[in-house]
């Protein structure tokens, strides 16, 4: 179903679901920041001390993907409030940052690499 909404649908989304209950007053830019932060350790606490083997398991479980998929959808809130908050266009922020790192990670010497840019 990602093919199916938009980034600004999934906006109007959240926005509604906040102002329904009044949540604007909680979500400036530092605790919509926390609020990333604080959902992607939950999401990072299922996969902390775990080997590839476990992990496949995990991920391949249904119980502990739902509560996988709970958190990323947690997290792809908080980016969607944020932005939605103040106003940034995600899809232009994730091109120019891609454009960015098109500089920064030029095929040729990334390839294959999982080192930093400033390492290459």
């Amino acid at each position: 179903m990602d093919d199916q909404a938009s980034v600004a649908e999934l906006k109007r989304k959240v926005q509604s679901f906040c102002e329904a209950r009044n949540w604007d007053q909680f979500h400036n830019a530092k605790d919509l920041a926390i609020g990333i932060l604080t959902e992607a350790c939950e999401l990072l606490e299922h996969f902390r001390f775990r080997s590839g083997k476990e992990l496949s398991k995990l991920v391949a479980n249904p119980s502990t993907r739902e509560n996988i998929e709970d958190e990323l959808a947690d997290v792809l809130f908080f980016v969607l409030r944020f932005a939605q908050r103040f106003g940034i266009d995600l899809d232009e922020a994730l091109i120019k940052k891609l454009e960015k790192n098109e500089l920064r990670y030029p095929v040729g010497k990334a390839r294959g690499s999982n080192q930093k840019y400033t390492d290459l």
